[in-house]
């Protein structure tokens, strides 16, 4: 089997939901998947073009009324086929997360503990607002999706994104309570 880039097998998965233009695949990505896998409009329209070439989908004019430029992608039999092949490999590699605050933190004998517990402090503000942001989903497919025979795995990758910003969040508060107060190691 032919291998391809990641971005060629998350449109060939996208193209198994109701998204069948290239915006909408990009809303799709920005609604969703952008909280563990960012796509720009400059990866999606090459792609979309890779897969008609390689005939893993097919492209069609739009046939909604005033939408003359607006072209909707199927995806083909052997498109079907590769999805699953590599949705049925093993994980490659484990992800490599690069993270400004572990980055600063790693140098954080350079800088004040105050410093270092001010930049923590603001990374928990932030993780607290990405969590509330996968409740407020997590409630939407709840309410609007449920029926849908692909919500129970949205909510599959949605629990993990919870539980690991929940897991960074008590890092942070195990962190800043570790960091010396009033002792300065900065000079």
């Amino acid at each position: 089997m032919k291998m391809y880039n990641d971005t060629a097998y998350v449109i060939l998965g996208i193209l198994t939901t109701e998204c069948t233009s290239g915006y909408d695949i990009k809303k799709l990505i920005d609604q969703s998947l952008n909280h563990f896998w960012k796509i720009s409009y400059g990866q999606i329209y090459p792609t979309l073009k890779l897969l008609v070439e390689e005939e893993l989908a097919e492209v069609a004019p739009s046939l909604e009324s005033g939408k003359k430029d607006k072209n909707e992608y199927s995806l083909t039999e052997k498109g079907v086929n590769t999805l699953k092949s590599w949705l049925e490999e093993p994980v490659q590699q484990l992800p490599v997360e690069k993270n400004e605050i572990l980055l600063k933190l790693f140098f954080g004998n350079h800088q004040s503990n105050k410093a270092s517990i001010r930049l923590i402090e603001d990374y928990r503000t932030k993780l607290q607002t990405r969590y509330q942001t996968y409740v407020a989903i997590e409630t939407s497919i709840k309410e609007h999706d449920s029926a849908s025979k692909d919500a129970k795995y949205w909510l599959y990758t949605l629990d993990y994104g919870k539980r690991t910003t929940k897991a960074a969040m008590d890092w942070c508060a195990a962190t800043i309570k570790n960091i010396p107060k009033g002792e300065e190691m900065y000079e």
